[in-house]
């Protein structure tokens, strides 16, 4: 399970309020264009020494750019929580994204002849290393200065289940946040047994032995301690850490109302671990916060990366292998009686039909209501359809799938209809996959989750892959999986078997 938004919430400095925040994502913003521009400045004048205005527009342009295709991808959420090569990755992900639109920018207004290959490719290579290098040079100098000058503020946990644990955790093993974890209180347990003897003051002060009452029968004394060590002036922050169900809503209620007077700061913890809240990101509408549990990450801008990036490739690849489409389709027209192109009913985006194309690789061709794993050696494969299906050959006219925006470059592989309709009420999640243009090629096949899905594990594992692909979609993940492809995607032991019989067709 992906914890990085719930975790990168938790991992907040709690005396980090919303304009603190939001002010270091503008110094974030502006650092970064500076940088940009400033960066081409110092390429371009080492290189040849002159300035033209071109090149001021390309600074404003890519600096503008580099924050808002960032501000979407997520570059300026806090860091805390990200690792420094997960950052480096989505910075050079969303550079990637800048630098193809400026180039395409200058094809079409005939302007590359303007600029110094050598200069702005050396700027374009150095960009994402220099961004990502000052935010590794301040997480250094936040966590040294964090460790080391400044009392930590005295924090106090209730709670219990994953979410509490994880969250003692962060603290413990974060020392720069500047946190102590002074008292642990659990959280009465399902059981409610009350404890032998509760503990007095003493060990609810005590860092190093957090405090322990279970039962619910010790719930008014769990509060009233709360409150004592608060009201002494003992604790300066209380994290609600409550599982989910129950009377826990309540209960954290109480604990509210009854800190409601006092000094310290109250933070509510939500219990993300147990469901796709996991997973969620926020949004808000018209001033009320959201979060988004089941989505397209195909919004906006990002939507609109993801259909140029298929009309150029698929462009691209379709001016290459049209040449040997027309051998195919003239070998696979002399080799058995039947049609050249098989046109079989999946599922698209928003579990919309679309008919997905391929060339011909059986004696037969239906495409009805029931289905039957292809297996070894099956007798309905023609000689040369074991050829074709074995080097994925027979996919290639879904690239023309893709220029008509049925399908996409790399996206959950379709699934028949009639696969679709057997699995949808078997397998959690199964018709999330849906939620985006189904691929060509996809995480789940690069993985080794390709071909025959003979059982239950099997079809799980590959649906699981596609859901957390469509989670963590980027154009760099796009990109890594296009290049996994063709180093070893398209040919494999598993070629053979990549379909499912529809009354006797496989696809």
């Amino acid at each position: 399970m992906d914890y990085s938004h719930t975790e990168s919430m938790i991992n907040l400095p709690a005396h980090a309020n919303r304009h603190a925040l939001q002010g270091f994502s503008l110094l974030a913003k502006l650092t970064d264009m500076g940088l940009i521009a400033g960066l081409l400045v110092t390429t371009v004048t080492l290189h040849e020494m002159v300035w033209h205005p071109g090149y001021s527009v390309a600074a404003a342009l890519s600096g503008m750019l580099f924050v808002t295709f960032g501000e979407f991808a997520g570059v300026y959420r806090p860091w805390r929580g990200e690792t420094s090569k997960r950052q480096f990755f989505q910075i050079l992900g969303v550079w990637l994204q800048v630098a193809a639109l400026l180039l395409l920018l200058a094809y079409l207004f005939k302007s590359t002849a303007n600029f110094s290959r050598v200069a702005t490719g050396a700027w374009l290579l150095l960009v994402p290393i220099l961004l990502s290098g000052w935010r590794a040079v301040t997480r250094t100098l936040s966590e040294r200065i964090g460790t080391h000058v400044g009392h930590p503020r005295q924090i106090l946990l209730w709670g219990s289940g994953d979410v509490a644990e994880r969250l003692k955790r962060t603290i413990q093993h974060s020392p720069w946040l500047g946190l102590n974890l002074h008292t642990q209180v659990d959280y009465p347990d399902a059981t409610g047994s009350a404890p032998a003897s509760p503990p007095g003051p003493a060990a609810c002060a005590a860092a190093t032995k957090p405090l322990a009452v279970s039962g619910i029968k010790t719930l008014e004394a769990q509060l009233q301690r709360i409150e004592a060590l608060v009201r002494d002036g003992e604790i300066e922050i209380v994290y609600i850490a409550l599982p989910s169900g129950g009377q826990a809503r309540d209960h954290a209620n109480l604990l509210i109302e009854r800190l409601a007077d006092s000094a310290a700061s109250v933070f509510l913890v939500p219990d993300f671990f147990t469901s796709d809240l996991a997973h969620g990101t926020w949004s808000h509408l018209h001033g009320i916060p959201l979060l988004s549990v089941y989505d397209t990450p195909f919004w906006g801008v990002d939507g609109w990366l993801k259909r140029t990036e298929d009309i150029v490739i698929s462009s691209l690849i379709l001016l290459i292998i049209a040449l040997p489409m027309l051998a195919i389709a003239l070998a696979v027209k002399l080799s058995s009686p039947g049609p050249v192109l098989f046109k079989q009913r999946r599922y698209g985006i928003n579990s919309r039909q679309i008919r997905v194309w391929k060339f011909r690789s059986m004696t037969v061709c239906d495409d009805g209501d029931r289905f039957t794993q292809a297996k070894r050696q099956d007798p309905r494969i023609t000689p040369l359809g074991a050829f074709l299906r074995r080097t994925s050959l027979d996919e290639l006219p879904q690239f023309i799938n893709v220029l008509l925006g049925d399908m996409s470059i790399v996206g959950p592989r379709p699934h028949p209809v009639a696969m679709n309709e057997h699995y949808r009420g078997r397998i959690r999640g199964y018709v999330l996959r849906h939620r985006v243009r189904p691929g060509i090629t996809g995480w789940a096949q690069v993985n080794g989750w390709r071909g025959e899905t003979d059982t239950h594990e099997k079809i799980a594992k590959r649906i699981e892959h596609d859901i957390w692909y469509i989670r963590n979609w980027s154009l760099w993940l796009d990109l890594r999986i296009i290049m996994m492809t063709f180093s070893s995607g398209f040919i494999g032991r598993n070629a053979y078997k990549c379909g499912f019989f529809v009354n006797n067709f496989v696809f």
